[in-house]
């Protein structure tokens, strides 16, 4: 009868204790609660459709709701630093960009979150190069007369439109600046749109712009591309060299690649990572998607987590060097 009790005893308490585990924990995730997928920017952008896009076909994978939450500001780090104080139980996701996860740790001096101790990456959705340009008739028509013209001219050199201090239109021209030793002047705008119209105009001598948005006005021939900076030719324009390419010295590893990715709260339990990974993988590899992806500007991506992490790794440490180099404050 004493065995009969201390048999029932033990099970009792492992049952019980098997309950207090994190639904995680017990295999049974997701439990159909609502899981929260974080877009630390406006609505409407390429984060928050990619969130939308991706979200809506993974809550079907899983068996329950994800809910776009968007928490814009500073760069994407408010989001990002709310995201990073969620349970990390799989209910929180975050759409996080080279902006939130490489350079705003470098930028702003009291950021509320760790970009790579915070978080666990899930998956790397897709790349997106910039693209350098200059207006139609403009004289530049190589990297090198670029860089010739610039190094001519004693007031600091050619200036460089940007979506403003920070962006990645900004950091490629002192990336630039940083490896050939050639100077520039930075001018800020607020946003692509009236930057890229200035160049366009003569007003300003350049700029680095995201595919997406040059190509149009490439196109149109109000633009002329002068180098990309993939590490290879893009599809989209087969014709416009890398930076790479260019052979000037200091130039062969050139590369500025604004990119998407989903991130998880650190310690989330490696299951649901796994599963996460596995089922948007899949979401990403559909044909449409594909597409969907190439009309955004972006090369798709297809890394495992530790490829992930090594990626953001070296980003973070690329572009605290040019931080530093360049002297760049947040506005």
């Amino acid at each position: 009868m004493q065995r009969r009790t201390l048999i029932h005893t033990a099970v009792l308490a492992a049952a019980v204790g098997f309950i207090g585990l994190p639904a995680a924990a017990q295999g049974t995730w997701p439990t159909g609660k609502p899981i929260s997928y974080v877009v630390p920017f406006a609505a409407g952008g390429t984060t928050d459709t990619l969130g939308r896009l991706i979200g809506q076909q993974l809550g079907t994978a899983l068996g329950t709701t994800v809910v776009v939450e968007n928490k814009g500001g500073a760069a994407g780090s408010i989001g990002s630093e709310a995201a990073a104080r969620a349970a990390p139980d799989g209910y929180t996701l975050l759409g996080g960009t080279v902006s939130s996860h490489a350079i705003n740790i470098s930028l702003y001096p009291k950021l509320g979150y760790d970009p790579i101790k915070s978080f666990t990456p899930v998956t790397l959705i897709g790349t997106n190069p910039v693209v350098l340009v200059v207006a139609a008739n403009s004289p530049h028509k190589t990297l090198k007369d670029v860089l010739a013209a610039a190094q001519a001219k004693k007031d600091g050199g050619l200036s460089s439109a940007s979506a403003g201090t920070g962006s990645s239109q900004h950091l490629a021209v002192e990336l630039l600046a940083y490896k050939s030793g050639v100077k520039f002047t930075h001018i800020p705008y607020k946003g692509s749109g009236p930057a890229i119209q200035d160049v366009i105009s003569g007003q300003v001598d350049m700029m680095f712009d995201t595919t997406v948005v040059a190509a149009p006005h490439i196109q149109s021939g109000k633009l002329r591309a002068i180098a990309v900076t993939s590490p290879k030719r893009l599809a989209s324009m087969p014709d416009v060299a890398t930076v790479a390419e260019s052979g000037v010295n200091g130039l062969a590893d050139f590369q500025v690649q604004s990119w998407q990715a989903i991130f998880v709260p650190a310690n989330t339990p490696t299951p649901v990572v796994t599963r996460l990974h596995d089922e948007i993988r899949k979401i990403l590899a559909q044909p449409d998607m594909q597409n969907r992806l190439k009309g955004f500007g972006m090369e798709p991506a297809d890394m495992n987590t530790a490829q992930i992490s090594a990626f953001q790794k070296a980003e973070v440490e690329k572009w605290a060097q040019v931080i530093k180099a360049a002297n760049i404050k947040a506005e």
